[in-house]
């Protein structure tokens, strides 16, 4: 997968703005609130139909502007993809592939397989469960598209479930029959894609516990692993069982949604005992990890965005990435970095045609 081009219209700070990429390095270099990493969040909201940075789509448009245009050249083997992504103030936002608009924004997810790695994926370590779930299902539905749309249906019936229960208290009744309907729902909707967050665990942890070997040099231990309660009991045994609870905090206790993954360093949590050399290592591990199952699975090589990574990171580690994208397994790559002379040389090292761009 490649980009070859992208134009920026009133996204972010940029008011009109043009590149032309090399199909291997790219690098976006330039003192910080320049919009290094709004040209990466640029590429990603072509490949992933939202931000990375800011769900709030309304506030990617540059201010004092009523909209904003994201526009892009792509090429797969040797087909190629004109993808545009429009948003107007008070508007919903239009998706358009080969001039096409998407009737769901969802139907184009795994189009343009994308990996990103940033500073802000520190809030997988540092944040609640819901970060993980959403790194999780992130990279499932990059290349299963039944998994997102059970994953989607899953949330609607869980918010019906939520209100329902609402109602319960605030009238002070109560119908099993009409909970039972849900539960069901719930359960039709939820068991396939715990299945394939098992399943693709099972694939992932060995891919994520290599790349962590090579990053730190194999220096530490990792581990990574699945918490769910379905793992001992039938989903819908355990909404059966916490009903009562249920009823009482006017939301849905349990189920798929409530999974976590564990983070471990030397057996004891990364979050309270990892450095932050080795969180920031932990981290890029998930993300190659993530490239390679993606990579695996899709038939694709993933575009790669490397947001100011070599920053906290010791001279070895730094050493370490180099090597690994230093090879055929990686294709076209995007880097962000505060230091122009810095990112010169690391990229010197990898002997790979490049563009750098000082902005």
């Amino acid at each position: 997968m490649l980009l070859k081009n992208l134009s920026l219209i009133n996204y972010k700070n940029f008011e009109a703005k043009d590149f032309d990429f090399d199909t291997k390095i790219n690098c976006f270099v330039g003192p910080n609130g320049i919009g290094k990493t709004n040209a990466l969040d640029a590429i990603y909201h072509l490949s992933l139909g939202k931000s990375y940075f800011n769900p709030v789509a309304a506030q990617n448009i540059k201010h004092d502007s009523d909209f904003f245009v994201i526009d892009g050249t792509f090429e797969n083997g040797e087909r190629e993809e004109k993808i545009l992504c429009s948003l107007k103030r008070g508007a919903k936002k239009i998706i358009k592939r080969n001039a096409k608009a998407y009737e769901r924004l969802s139907d184009h997810i795994g189009l343009l397989p994308l990996v990103i790695i940033s500073p802000a994926d520190s809030d997988l370590i540092v944040e609640g469960s819901d970060t993980r779930r959403k790194f999780m299902d992130g990279v499932i539905s990059q290349s299963d598209k039944g998994y997102l749309q059970n994953l989607i249906k899953y949330n609607k019936v869980l918010l019906q479930r939520n209100a329902l229960l609402k109602y319960f208290a605030a009238n002070h009744t109560f119908d099993a029959t009409t909970l039972a309907v849900y539960n069901e729902q719930l359960v039709e909707y939820g068991m396939p894609i715990y299945e394939k967050r098992a399943a693709f665990l099972d694939t992932f942890i060995p891919i994520f516990k290599a790349q962590y070997a090579i990053i730190s040099g194999e220096s530490e231990v990792v581990s990574l692993s699945y918490q769910s309660k379905l793992i001992d009991t039938p989903f819908l045994s355990l909404l059966e069982k916490n009903i009562d609870r249920d009823k009482a905090l006017q939301y849905t206790s349990v189920g798929i949604h409530k999974d976590d993954l564990n983070f471990k360093i030397t057996e004891y949590p990364i979050k309270k005992f990892g450095s932050q050399g080795q969180q920031k290592s932990f981290l890029i591990a998930l993300k190659f990890a993530q490239f390679h199952f993606i990579k695996d699975v899709a038939k694709t090589t993933p575009i790669l965005l490397l947001d100011d990574i070599f920053d906290k990171l010791d001279e070895n580690r730094v050493s370490h990435i180099i090597a690994l994208v230093d090879n055929e397994n990686f294709g076209q790559i995007f880097i962000s970095d505060t230091h122009p002379e810095r990112t010169e040389n690391v990229i010197k090292n990898i002997h790979q045609s490049y563009k750098i761009f000082k902005l």
